[in-house]
């Protein structure tokens, strides 16, 4: 699979693919978002975080921006790694192949819910996985555009400590603790 955030720019600045072609991920040149189909829930958390102004530039140096960017991109491939193992491994085997079952006796019952339960657990798993693929290819993004670092809430800068355990983090973490506390409730 190509990485997408190879680092080249198109004339505007805004990133290109490893194909050449602009990143239609990202911010067009004129300024409007590109049109993202959200459910109701997701769009109205969506509308409540994002602040009409734009995100602040980072204050982060060209190298410490550059330190995690190559720890994204290493996640991300880790990332890609462990999701197409997952689908070979749920997707494409049968069920004799999975257990190591050579012998042609009838499939017992319970044997069919294991290996169901196991298809479903193995596709929640990657699912989550495609879902930190997303967050990291945003904080790629966000890298480029030079608002890596930036709460995207409070626009306050996240602190380094977090954003070295978790590169891919979009919030700072005083905003994600009153979001937990408010879910509490």
């Amino acid at each position: 699979m190509p990485n997408r955030h190879d680092g080249s720019t198109g004339k505007n600045g805004s990133p290109k693919r490893a194909n050449g072609r602009p990143d239609r991920g990202s911010a067009s040149s004129n300024g409007r978002k590109p049109a993202v189909s959200m459910g109701g829930a997701a769009r109205a958390a969506h509308e409540r975080v994002a602040p009409a102004e734009p995100l602040p530039r980072t204050s982060l140096s060209d190298a410490e921006l550059e330190y995690f960017r190559s720890l994204l991109v290493a996640k991300r491939q880790e990332l890609i790694g462990a999701v197409s193992n997952m689908e070979n491994e749920a997707l494409r085997k049968t069920r004799t192949d999975a257990a190591g079952d050579l012998s042609m006796m009838p499939i017992h019952m319970a044997d069919i819910g294991t290996d169901n339960y196991e298809q479903e657990f193995t596709l929640g798993l990657i699912a989550n996985e495609r879902e930190m693929l997303k967050e990291i290819d945003e904080a790629l993004d966000r890298i480029a555009a030079r608002t890596f670092g930036i709460c995207l809430a409070t626009h306050k800068p996240i602190t380094k400590a977090r954003l070295k355990v978790k590169p891919w983090a979009r919030y700072c973490l005083e905003y994600k603790k009153s979001q937990e506390q408010n879910h509490r409730r």
